[in-house]
């Protein structure tokens, strides 16, 4: 699966920059005042997995953001998504070998969902940094799918990337990017996935991620 998603991933850039000619159209980033994204490294859940597979995250986001000048955007996130496993585990602590495994796996599940709000700076060319900060509702499932408590977690993501518009009139683009999160607060956690997040960290670092989007 972690190739498979590889592929997408890669296939989806080189599409986009083989599509990309800074000479066609009149159209700027700031012609077009709104603008609507997605994740699209989230897209192959709904294709390689059976949507109630163990693993599925059921990862659904949606940004809606405006445009103030040229360098300044605000917007709203909108999330959910269901973990198997505590966040914490990074990289190099062997993440995907757990996965495989299933060593770290909660005795169920937990559903976040939340609307937070994010800010994106424009740097240089299309080069820019963002921060993301998401209050979410935590829901606990045992393995059965009953609920068994909820929560409060207020997450934030911080984030590098590229945007690239395209298209005849540049209304589609895409944004290559890497960002990290923490949680520094996560409440009312139920003991028997709280014992598996407390060997872990609060943050992830190095996430990569694709974002595509249509300007409005």
């Amino acid at each position: 699966m972690k190739n498979l998603l590889s592929i997408i991933f890669l296939f989806c850039t080189f599409n986009a920059f083989t599509q990309i000619n800074p000479n066609e159209g009149n159209k700027s980033d700031i012609s077009y005042k709104y603008r609507i994204s997605t994740p699209g490294i989230t897209l192959p859940q709904f294709v390689t997995t059976s949507w109630n597979d163990r693993t599925n995250t059921q990862h659904i986001e949606l940004h809606i953001k405006r445009n103030l000048d040229d360098k300044n955007i605000i917007g709203i996130k909108l999330a959910t998504w269901r973990l198997f496993q505590p966040m914490g585990i990074l990289w190099w602590d062997g993440l995907l070998d757990k996965i495989d495994s299933e060593t770290e796996f909660y005795p169920g599940h937990v559903r976040e969902t939340g609307i937070g709000v994010s800010y994106q700076r424009m740097l240089w060319k299309g080069l820019f940094a963002a921060v993301e900060v998401l209050p979410q509702h935590k829901t606990y499932l045992d393995e059965n799918q009953s609920k068994i408590g909820n929560g409060f977690k207020l997450y934030t993501s911080y984030h590098l990337g590229y945007h690239l518009s395209f298209g005849k009139s540049k209304r589609f683009f895409i944004e290559p990017q890497v960002h990290c999160q923490n949680w520094v607060i996560d409440t009312n956690t139920p003991a028997e996935f709280k014992v598996l997040d407390d060997k872990w960290r609060n943050y992830f670092l190095f996430e990569p991620n694709l974002y595509l989007g249509v300007k409005f």
